[in-house]
């Protein structure tokens, strides 16, 4: 017992440092020189703005990380977990409502800590940098729907594993991961139709210029897309983007209002294309193929931990068996894996993204897609200058620099 409690402290706290000493390393990075093919997106004015902006997000970042340190060390130290999993014992009839009021209340807490730091975010730092577009109205609407959007969904999955694994014991995890993976394949394609709708306004992109341009672009490259939609993004963010969602006849093309704003016709196109080279490359089924041998090795080592009563008493657990105090250490436990992970999956995805540059310029956008990237940036007071190692642990996408780079050199091979 008191080993695992021992293992998950070390845990908790080599994902602090790791954490801290990648912030510190692209903040020592800041003064690096900006790479040739990014020279003059900032002015002198502006740069010093994005510098401003990076370093108050860092500032929050550090404070918001030692909070949840030393909450979290308070919380293993003094046996709270143990301590609510014993009175929500005594609170209800049957193990599967005592454990979604213990993992109910365990997530209005967890809410209510961070609450602060996003609400500072928003109407601070954002504000302050002129990205911030919510009202408080809808910051508090929209923190409620997500509470209550997580807490459904949260409840109705554990429920399902937990009755499986009630029936079945340890061989639950092959069934739970099916179950959880129609769950992914099923918001995979319904995500813009059934989430998106409680936080944003979506409608169908309006016959002209634009529209015509899109689907022209879409048949030259082999596809068929009838689903355009704008979404109101201007009503949180003044920042832009664009997406591709579903799969087969569920494919979807969502632009923000803000992305239209901002780029020209040519430009969006061009963003759209890399999209599209997703969309070629079926990365989306690929990563939801992903995700779910992810939730099956998850589970499938949860299955052989679940009935050791040392990782119960380790949270300060009184009975012998605990389904949510194993799943708390659990997750605990197994964060150097995923600290290890992140790297590789990461690696993976920053493939994926040059892949889809060189599929939209091998159909001649790259000079627009390139011109459009430099505009979102800066508009966005992106950091020109990450350090190599928070690229390689955090960066789900290549650098600015790297992908202008990267197009440049396919543009040349094509025009020679």
């Amino acid at each position: 017992m008191m080993t695992i409690l021992i293992l998950i402290i070390a845990f908790v706290l080599l994902e602090f440092v790791v954490s801290s000493v990648l912030s510190w390393l692209n903040s020592k990075w800041m003064t690096h020189p900006v790479p040739k093919v990014l020279e003059g997106l900032y002015d002198e004015e502006k740069y010093r703005k994005q510098q401003d902006y990076m370093r108050a997000n860092k500032r929050i970042g550090w404070i918001e990380r030692c909070v949840m340190l030393v909450l979290t060390l308070v919380v293993l130290l003094t046996g709270v977990l143990g301590w609510l999993d014993d009175k929500t014992t005594q609170w209800s009839h049957g193990l599967l409502i005592q454990m979604l009021i213990f993992f109910g209340i365990t997530a209005m807490v967890s809410t209510l800590i961070s609450l602060p730091f996003s609400y500072y975010d928003t109407f601070v730092i954002e504000e302050k940098f002129g990205f911030n577009k919510t009202t408080r109205k809808t910051f508090w609407l929209d923190t409620l729907k997500s509470f209550l959007l997580t807490l459904v969904l949260g409840a109705i999955i554990l429920s399902i594993i937990f009755l499986l694994y009630s029936y079945l014991g340890t061989s639950f995890w092959w069934i739970a991961t099916l179950v959880v993976g129609v769950f992914i394949v099923f918001f995979s394609l319904f995500y813009s139709n059934l989430i998106v709708p409680l936080f944003n306004k979506q409608k169908p992109l309006e016959k002209g210029q634009l529209r015509t341009a899109i689907e022209a672009a879409a048949n030259e490259m082999g596809f068929s897309i009838k689903n355009i939609y704008v979404m109101d993004g201007s009503k949180h963010s003044s920042k832009a983007n664009a997406y591709f969602t579903g799969f087969g006849l569920k494919k979807r093309v969502v632009l923000y209002d803000t992305l239209i704003e901002q780029l020209t016709t040519e430009e969006i196109v061009a963003v759209l294309s890399h999209e599209l080279g997703h969309s070629k490359h079926r990365d989306t089924i690929k990563n939801t193929i992903m995700s779910i041998v992810m939730v099956a090795v998850n589970l499938w080592v949860f299955s052989l931990l679940v009935d050791n009563p040392d990782l119960s008493h380790a949270l300060g657990g009184k009975r012998d068996h605990s389904f949510s105090l194993s799943l708390i250490a659990f997750t605990l436990l197994f964060s150097p894996i995923d600290l290890l992970l992140n790297p590789i999956l990461n690696g993976i995805s920053r493939r994926c993204e040059f892949r889809a540059d060189a599929f939209a310029a091998d159909y001649g956008h790259g000079e627009f897609l390139i011109s459009g990237l430099k505009k979102l940036s800066a508009n966005t007071l992106s950091n020109l200058t990450p350090h190599p190692a928070v690229v390689w642990m955090e960066y789900s996408h290549p650098t600015l620099a790297q992908r202008i780079e990267a197009i440049l050199k396919k543009c040349t091979i094509h025009n020679t």
